[in-house]
């Protein structure tokens, strides 16, 4: 039997896009479990980010914002940064990982439209390219 590929979604804040990117891999990406945290992670998930992942039956109570260093010892397969600011500061894995950046709009602040919006695009881009670099 195959292990499951191990992924990490990382941003800034870890309330939004981040956590929605967990929840979606974790939920449709059969082969890959997903961990998501903020470089300068804000401490609390999105009410609108939580709200979208319990309407869609995809929110789990273990989902929180968490800063880097409570997973940067942990083995990934893949780190996924999803905002320019993860990106330019994504720290170096002790362990060799293959780092790429997929950049979505921060729905932070705004409607709950917003939220749909980014859902969607992280379904029909992020999921994808995440299933082609982990080969399943």
């Amino acid at each position: 039997m195959n292990k499951e590929k191990k992924v990490l979604i990382l941003c800034t804040g870890n309330s939004c896009r981040s956590i929605i990117a967990e929840a979606q891999i974790n939920a449709f990406l059969k082969g890959a479990i997903s961990d998501s945290s903020g470089v300068k992670a804000s401490g609390k998930v999105n009410v609108n980010a939580k709200k979208l992942l319990e309407e869609k039956g995809i929110w789990k109570d273990e989902y929180h914002s968490k800063t880097i260093d409570t997973v940067i010892d942990n083995d990934y397969d893949l780190v996924v940064t999803v905002c320019g600011h993860a990106n330019e500061n994504c720290p170096i894995f002790p362990k060799a990982v293959k780092v790429i950046h997929i950049g979505f709009e921060d729905p932070d602040g705004k409607d709950y439209a917003a939220f749909l919006d980014t859902y969607d695009e992280i379904e029909k881009v992020l999921l994808p390219q995440v299933k082609q670099e982990l080969g399943i």
